[in-house]
């Protein structure tokens, strides 16, 4: 499958709640001091709260901090909705359709002033953004390749398998896996972890359970660059995880 030039990764997660800002803000401040322009994007957010400015997301807001190109918050954040719930429900409620052009278009603006973009998707790979739309058509939209965020803990190979596989349906060209040490009481993580790089692929990093500092959490240059070499070399071919 040919693609258009990568200008960044798109970072999706087994599930809701694995750390995708924290890595991804994470992966932004990588890059970052390595030299690099790097902007954050959240095209669709659910659970935020009222300022004098409008609605505004906590994930979007740790992004636009951990990114050293500066864009307004509708750029960042163009679909921003209050409930905490399916984006798609919460736009059905807020009388809002997400428009995928729109992301494009915001998108766009952003890669103009950066040399990659770290989007973050809402949910999982496939959690519906429209009735007939989800993020795995957001990520196809920007024609990003993926990294995916393992959240470590029990029942971690199933969700990581099951969206492999869904990638891999989709023909998405994959960066690479990080597992997120979301559960300090994990037993036998060293275990999974071994399970999951002979299942998939050797992880890009695994990440410390970082909780109490979410926005001190470190990912090492190499693991950034790294990713976004994958990224690069998945403009002309697919990676699959499997």
């Amino acid at each position: 499958m040919t693609r258009p030039a990568a200008r960044g990764v798109f970072v999706t997660g087994t599930d809701t709640g694995v750390g995708k800002t924290v890595v991804a803000a994470a992966l932004i401040r990588a890059l970052a001091r390595q030299g690099l322009r790097v902007a954050g994007m959240k095209p669709v957010a659910a659970g935020a709260s009222a300022t004098p400015s409008g609605l505004r997301n906590a994930d979007a807001l740790a992004l636009m901090q951990a990114a050293n190109v500066r864009a307004p918050y509708d750029t960042v954040n163009p679909y921003c909705f209050a409930a905490p719930i399916a984006p798609h429900i919460a736009a059905r409620d807020a009388r809002s359709a997400v428009d995928i052009d729109l992301i494009r278009r915001r998108f766009a603006e952003l890669a103009s002033d950066a040399d990659c973009v770290v989007v973050e998707g809402a949910g999982g790979w496939l959690t519906p953004v429209s009735e007939h739309a989800s993020m795995a058509d957001v990520a196809a939209a920007l024609a990003l390749p993926v990294v995916l965020v393992v959240g470590l803990r029990l029942g971690c190979l199933n969700h990581a398998r099951l969206t492999a596989r869904a990638l891999c349906a989709h023909g998405a060209g994959v960066a690479g896996w990080i597992g997120n040490s979301i559960d300090p009481a994990f037993e036998r993580a060293a275990d999974n972890i071994a399970e999951l790089e002979s299942r998939l692929q050797r992880a890009a990093a695994i990440v410390p359970y970082a909780s109490h500092a979410p926005e001190a959490l470190e990912l090492p240059p190499a693991a950034a660059l790294h990713l976004v070499a994958r990224a690069a070399s998945s403009v002309t071919q697919t990676h699959c995880l499997l």
